[in-house]
């Protein structure tokens, strides 16, 4: 009999941690690695942000904190939600956890009994599946096309929903393929979702204020009031503040499944850390500034990675209109050879073949459950991208 537990079975490890860890063991080797695997922003925290933080361990904010945020942390989430989404939560609706990524697993747990079902649309992050899996529930993928810019339809959703589905995840705009629904395409969405009332909806906004071309950001609960009991907003400070490793995120939604959720981080994390959470409180009100041209940087480097990629034959890039990532297509690629003579039969192996001519680190298409593509994070200077991309060039110019 096994000492672990037989759920370990079902989930694998992060595929973009071990492709971002495999990339440093060979730069620690002494290989020029370029990895473009990480979702995380190449910019410095804010100072205003860092001096808050300063400010709260010299005053002393470094005990427990409540288990599901601070008050003060809270009412800037509140006003948060008002201000840029024109939403009205009570504190009782708000939860603050180690990162956004514990608010959807505790939510899923909270929630979830034996072979509930989850949608998600694929491509999808890497760990919604596997989340979902733990927590006990069955994970239903539904495909999206790229002639759809990765968008399911309302037809595909219902195509998916039973008796016994309990959530949709919908990611906007979406890791791995930056695609974004705007608001009517959130309404189509909102009609099927309307007709199924024992679905609630699980909207992963941690991307919101990197967005593109003049779209406006659009979240399911303001465009349709009546589905905002039913729905989850998960967001946090990492991507738009350039906080990844301060590892705050937070959840509004119905008090009984937030307290639910309170409930667990109490039996397992505790509170999230003080500092982190003061630092989140300035990030939320104060200045803004910087998030705009932030943003105009990364549409910058999207036009450059994008535009290199689809001058290689063989690969084809959508143009995403947010996040920070492209979803290029190599399956123009499939069976051609490398100089090693090794056939290239999926993303996988274009992946490994990369890695080791290229020496540029990409995620598989797999790993988001969208084989024939890959995954280029351009969190990087135009400088480092622009290399990145000649290397990728000149990799697939010596396959035959």
């Amino acid at each position: 009999m096994s000492f672990l537990a037989n759920s370990l079975s079902n989930i694998k490890p992060s595929p973009t941690i071990a492709i971002s860890m495999k990339a440093a063991e060979l730069k620690a080797s002494g290989k020029d690695i370029i990895s473009l695997g990480m979702g995380e922003p190449d910019f410095d925290t804010p100072e205003n942000i860092k001096d808050a933080a300063i400010a709260a361990i010299k005053k002393g904010d470094t005990k427990y904190t409540a288990v599901d945020g601070t008050a003060a942390l809270k009412k800037a989430i509140i006003e948060k939600f008002k201000r840029e989404n024109s939403l009205e939560y009570k504190a009782s609706e708000i939860v603050v956890s180690g990162g956004a990524k514990q608010v959807i697993y505790n939510s899923l747990v909270a929630s979830l009994n034996p072979l509930d079902e989850v949608i998600i649309p694929a491509p999808y992050w890497v760990s919604y599946p596997d989340m979902v899996l733990l927590a006990g529930g069955k994970p239903v993928i539904v495909d999206s096309s790229e002639k759809n810019n990765f968008k399911i339809t309302p037809r595909s959703l219902e195509e998916k929903i039973t008796p016994k589905t309990k959530w949709l995840i919908l990611n906007s705009p979406s890791n791995p393929t930056g695609s974004c629904y705007n608001e009517k395409d959130l309404a189509a969405l909102a009609e099927v979702l309307l007709r199924h009332p024992q679905v609630h909806i699980m909207t992963d906004d941690i991307y919101e204020h990197l967005i593109f071309d003049g779209l406006k950001f659009s979240t399911i609960a303001a465009i349709e009031p009546k589905l905002k009991s039913r729905t989850l907003i998960i967001n946090g400070v990492s991507k738009a503040y350039s906080m990844t490793g301060w590892r705050i995120g937070y959840g509004a939604g119905d008090e009984k499944l937030i307290k639910a959720m309170s409930m667990i981080q109490s039996q397992s994390t505790s509170s999230p850390c003080s500092i982190s959470q003061a630092a989140s409180v300035e990030a939320l009100i104060g200045t803004q500034s910087y998030i705009k041209p932030n943003a105009e940087i990364f549409q910058k480097r999207r036009d450059l990675v994008a535009g290199m990629l689809n001058a290689i034959d063989g690969i084809s890039c959508n143009i995403p209109n947010g996040a920070f990532y492209v979803f290029p297509s190599c399956s123009g690629l499939n069976g051609k050879k490398t100089p090693a003579g090794k056939v290239i039969e999926n993303d996988s192996d274009f992946a490994t073949y990369l890695l080791e001519e290229a020496l540029v680190a990409v995620v598989p298409g797999i790993a988001f459950g969208a084989p024939g593509f890959f995954r280029i994070s351009y969190t990087a200077s135009e400088e480092f991208l622009k290399n990145a991309m000649q290397r990728i060039a000149d990799a697939c110019a010596k396959l035959n």
